[in-house]
């Protein structure tokens, strides 16, 4: 039905109707009476639509503070569409403001920084690693243009030239930034900033140990070939081949320890190996790596062990190695003469592992890089010891497969200490003794 009419008849009617009764009482009252009955029934039927109008005009300067009238006539309909649209609104808006309330929450657990900028580059708003990338701070800086923010030639060149479609890689607040800006709708722009500085250590580790295995690998392959070059090309009497073939021995057993400890620190970081707890026997363990460290010391030392803790659950390989890793540096870290102590103790309900020697110790600015692979504090003594630069690597990665701690306490020519910090949830609880009746 066409809407106009919907309106209309009924309005006419219920005015027709209005009009007969005022017709009606003026045929039996008299002219008079009926068309003062009309005028009344007019200005009633005025005031009713200007009061509606008035309540109507009062809604509208602030819709939330009450409910709508229930309304006479057309105002019925009136009356209830627009209730019907409000409540529509409330459910819109309810629903926009769940859906920025997510987008705000997927945003501030985003590790990538997101600024959005208007077309001039005002900071309309941004995420906390935004503000952690660039310095920024959202209620601080609102309203300010970004280039007065990053204060950056290579950003600002970027922006200048608008050559948006690469990314740009920046060195901005000690940190290696990828930054790209994304212009979407007609007036606003994206900046997402990616923090780039663990990937590009990750990748300067890379290469450094690419190519430390090399130098490593190539020193005592290099004796070897020259040795055999010389055994090749000259008649060598029995005492000097009996020297080079004890040369090439050492330097062949040391490639091969090398190689050993780079498989073995490959498998302890590989996703695809991973560990089977045990319940290992820490005396056995102790007194093996005990006898281990003994054997490599050769009696230039005073060696001692004490064991006063508990079984705990782990890899007895894995343990070994590391374990003999800290106790083998002890050894080739301290002169003849000198005195090692092995500890194994449970200390306020969790248990360590203690290596403390009277060797040349370590300087404080050498500590926190010992266990990167093939750092070595003294290079020359590192290789007049055969240490192959991986050991303190593989005790790094073990403990953190075992959820334990290293501890390194160091003075220089006053000797170190090494103490693993296991958790209490790796010892091996006691079992109760049964009472035979």
């Amino acid at each position: 039905m066409n809407p106009k009419l919907v309106f209309w008849v009924p309005a006419a009617l219920r005015t027709a109707i209005i009009l007969a009764c005022c017709a009606l009482a003026g045929w039996m009252f008299g002219l008079r009476t009926g068309l003062v009955l009309a005028v009344i029934a007019m200005m009633a039927l005025v005031f009713v639509q200007l009061s509606y109008l008035y309540q109507l005009s009062n809604w509208m300067d602030d819709p939330r503070s009450a409910k709508l009238p229930d309304g006479w006539g057309e105002w019925t309909n009136i009356f209830s569409r627009l209730y019907r649209m409000r409540r529509d609104d409330e459910k819109n808006q309810t629903e926009l403001t769940e859906w920025l309330a997510r987008f705000r929450q997927a945003m501030h657990l985003l590790p990538d920084g997101v600024v959005i900028m208007d077309d001039v580059l005002f900071l309309e708003w941004c995420n906390p690693a935004a503000e952690k990338h660039l310095g920024l701070t959202h209620e601080r800086d609102k309203g300010m243009r970004v280039t007065n923010l990053v204060r950056n030639p290579d950003f600002m060149d970027y922006i200048i030239l608008g050559r948006y479609e690469q990314p740009l890689t920046i060195s901005f607040r000690e940190r290696k930034l990828i930054v790209h800006i994304i212009p979407f709708e007609n007036r606003r722009q994206i900046l997402v900033t990616h923090d780039a500085t663990e990937t590009e250590r990750i990748e300067e580790m890379r290469r450094d140990f690419i190519a430390n295995a090399s130098h490593e690998l190539r020193t005592p392959l290099t004796v070897i070939v020259g040795f055999l070059e010389i055994a090749a090309s000259e008649g060598l009497d029995a005492a000097t081949r009996s020297s080079h073939l004890k040369l090439m021995t050492e330097q062949g057993h040391r490639m091969q320890h090398l190689i050993e400890d780079m498989l073995t620190l490959s498998r302890l970081e590989s996703v695809d190996y991973p560990m089977r707890p045990e319940q290992v026997d820490v005396a056995k363990l102790m007194e093996q790596v005990l006898r281990d460290a003994k054997a490599l010391s050769a009696g230039k030392h005073e060696i001692t062990l004490t064991v006063s803790g508990p079984d705990i659950m782990g890899s007895y390989e894995e343990l070994h190695s590391a374990f003999g890793n800290l106790a083998s540096n002890a050894v080739r870290y301290t002169p003849a003469g000198g005195k090692i102590h092995l500890v194994w103790k449970e200390y306020e309900g969790a248990v360590k592992f203690k290596v403390e020697d009277t060797g040349i110790g370590i300087s404080p600015e050498h500590i926190s890089r010992l266990t990167e692979r093939f750092y070595r504090v003294d290079k020359s003594r590192s290789r007049e010891t055969q240490g192959t630069g991986l050991g303190l690597a593989i005790v790094k990665h073990v403990l953190l497969r075992h959820g334990s701690t290293l501890q390194i306490k160091s003075e220089a020519g006053k000797g170190s200490a090494f103490i693993v910090c296991l958790p209490k949830t790796a010892i091996v609880p006691t079992q109760p003794e049964l009472l035979l009746t």
